[in-house]
């Protein structure tokens, strides 16, 4: 009992960043992503770009705890949170709809907060990635290259575990070893803070690369701290923010009342409710989404 109240205890932050979540892909790790949001109570919530993997989005590949990610995310904006969602590439059809409303759901293409440590500066960071920018099919099969590598590190480790050996991260040491011989991150980073610089942010957060980080980094008009949030694939990782700490990385497995995550739950009636076939959840959402968009033009 105890440890079951540990675990629900909600963390308050000022405002929490998930990027590349990648919902609807093998690799995306769903169920750990919900306990994170559940361990949380944030007023504002930035979801970073490339949360639903459009560009490799399959009819027979949308499990469960994918729609549960979904609807309680859409519950979260119902209650107040604000929700700031950042259009990616692999989410970059919804670009076209920058500027939505609908309550406490905002789509954007970059955000800009005012905190109390310093203006932040908010977006996917597709932009800086010459791939994306010159050679959008390489990019593309990239992404399903990368996909497959993901399913052939699930069958690897579970291979290690029943042999009683160390899992390995096969996708994160190519990818790793191939950006270290181009410098790519090195380059996207330091582009970022320039230009974060040159337009008066003391902070800048991205996503994209799948690196998560926290660092000063100069630039020609001044220092700006560079944040990326990472992802929720390999590293399962978020940033968070709060008027005492500051920004901060939040590290999944460094967790330990995500340790508890293991033990079998029952699913709440929530999610119950995001296991409905696809015709009654759609139904279920545009009702949400209508009360409250309904509310909000009449207020």
């Amino acid at each position: 009992m105890t440890r079951r109240k540990a675990r629900r205890g909600k963390r308050r932050v000022q405002v929490a960043v998930v990027s590349d979540v990648h919902l609807g892909t093998y690799g995306c790790h769903a169920a750990e992503l919900l306990r994170y949001l559940k361990s949380i109570k944030p007023e504002v919530l930035v979801l970073n770009g490339d949360i639903v993997d459009i560009w490799q989005f399959s009819k027979s590949y949308w499990p469960p705890a994918h729609m549960r990610v979904v609807r309680y995310l859409t519950g979260l904006a119902a209650k107040g949170t604000r929700i700031h969602y950042l259009t990616g590439n692999h989410d970059e059809l919804l670009r076209k709809f920058a500027g939505l409303r609908l309550g406490q759901f905002h789509l954007d293409n970059k955000l800009v907060l005012d905190l109390p440590h310093g203006r932040t500066w908010l977006f996917h960071g597709d932009v800086f990635d010459v791939t994306m920018q010159h050679s959008r099919w390489l990019a593309r099969l990239g992404g399903h290259g990368y996909d497959l590598l993901i399913l052939l590190n699930r069958a690897v480790n579970f291979a290690l575990d029943k042999l009683g050996r160390p899992r390995v991260a096969l996708s994160k040491r190519v990818k790793e070893r191939v950006k270290s011989a181009v410098a790519a991150v090195s380059s996207f980073e330091t582009t970022a803070a320039a230009i974060a610089a040159d337009e008066g942010y003391r902070y800048v957060a991205c996503g994209h690369i799948h690196q998560p980080e926290i660092k000063p980094l100069g630039a020609a008009k001044g220092v700006v701290t560079y944040l990326n949030s990472g992802d929720w694939v390999e590293n399962l990782t978020a940033l968070e923010y709060s008027a005492e700490a500051g920004w901060q990385l939040y590290h999944y497995h460094d967790d330990p009342r995500m340790q508890l995550a293991d033990e079998k739950e029952a699913p709440d009636a929530a999610e119950s409710a995001a296991d409905a076939d696809a015709a009654t959840l759609l139904e279920g959402l545009l009702v949400e989404f209508k009360i409250k968009y309904g509310d909000e033009v009449m207020g």
